[in-house]
């Protein structure tokens, strides 16, 4: 992916860079590079970086009366056009903001050892992407690139962004978001599983939804016509990916194994229709 060489680089993490345009802006560039288990894999995966883009782009500008967010326009250089974004700068909270409808991932794997997860006891007998009663809130800290995310309880995610209060209002627009985007997203055939947030603060506003959002990178979405409890679920995001990576003789630590042609093209493939369906507009 090009650089940007007219602007300084603020961060770059694991998926996307951050460069500095001004004192209160930044441009946010999301690249084709996928991670898993928290390891960027060797291949990008074409397309990726707009649908990230253009996906976050639908929610903000249809999520607005929920919550503020971070999105000012698509006024980016020419060579990063249609995968980046012009944003406000802010000062984000330190955990993943992880809201849950289904039982699924490191969700069941806490389940079958403890019965519940993030200190949220639930009921028993419940099968691998069950539906939850109601959605629930599991907060995470995050990780630094090479680690991993660790869910912790909502006590301790108060603690981490020192107010109870704070973290109350977190939680209930993140449970906004999640079922604003669940019920959209029903009606286009699709399940919206879980997905996580982040949130900052900027000027005159506590809660700003920042990063990106509802996107097959930071969501599980599975077709649903093709559901079925008790089992793992097809899906139009990266678990295509874990699921490979899963067969391979690997130990979740860098380097990550190659991916063939056909994991690479069908996750492509996954992305876009993910895209064209939920916001009904064609990936240009």
């Amino acid at each position: 992916m090009p650089a940007i060489e007219e602007l300084k680089l603020h961060s770059s993490g694991k998926v996307r860079e951050i460069y500095e345009a001004g004192e209160q802006e930044l441009i946010m560039v999301a690249s084709d590079r996928i991670s898993a288990f928290d390891v960027v894999l060797p291949e990008p995966i074409p397309d990726k970086g707009k649908v990230l883009t253009q996906m976050s782009i639908f929610w903000f500008e249809t999520t607005g009366d929920i919550v503020p967010n971070h999105f000012i326009d698509e006024d980016v250089p020419s060579e990063v056009a249609g995968r980046a974004i012009r944003c406000k700068r802010l000062e984000m909270y330190p955990v993943e903001c992880v809201v849950r409808g289904y039982i699924t991932g490191s969700g069941w794997k806490e389940y079958k050892e403890s019965g519940s997860v993030c200190g949220i006891e639930l009921p028993s007998g419940l099968q691998e992407s069950d539906q939850l009663p109601e959605p629930i809130f599991t907060p995470a800290t995050k990780a630094e690139i090479g680690e991993h995310d660790e869910n912790v309880s909502f006590e301790r995610a108060a603690e981490i962004v020192g107010s109870r209060e704070l973290m109350e209002e977190l939680r209930a627009v993140s449970i906004a978001l999640y079922e604003h985007a669940r019920t959209h997203a029903a009606g286009r055939g699709i399940i919206l599983a879980d997905t996580k947030f982040e949130f900052g603060a900027s000027p005159g506003a506590e809660v700003v939804l920042g990063d990106e959002v509802l996107t097959p990178d930071s969501s599980r979405f599975w077709p649903a016509d093709e559901y079925e409890p008790g089992r793992g679920q097809a899906s139009f995001d990266k678990q295509f990916v874990r699921d490979y990576l899963s067969e391979q003789d690997w130990n979740k630590e860098p380097p990550a194994p190659p991916l063939p042609a056909e994991v690479i093209e069908g996750t492509t493939a996954r992305y876009r229709e993910a895209y064209e369906r939920i916001t009904g507009r064609e990936l240009g």
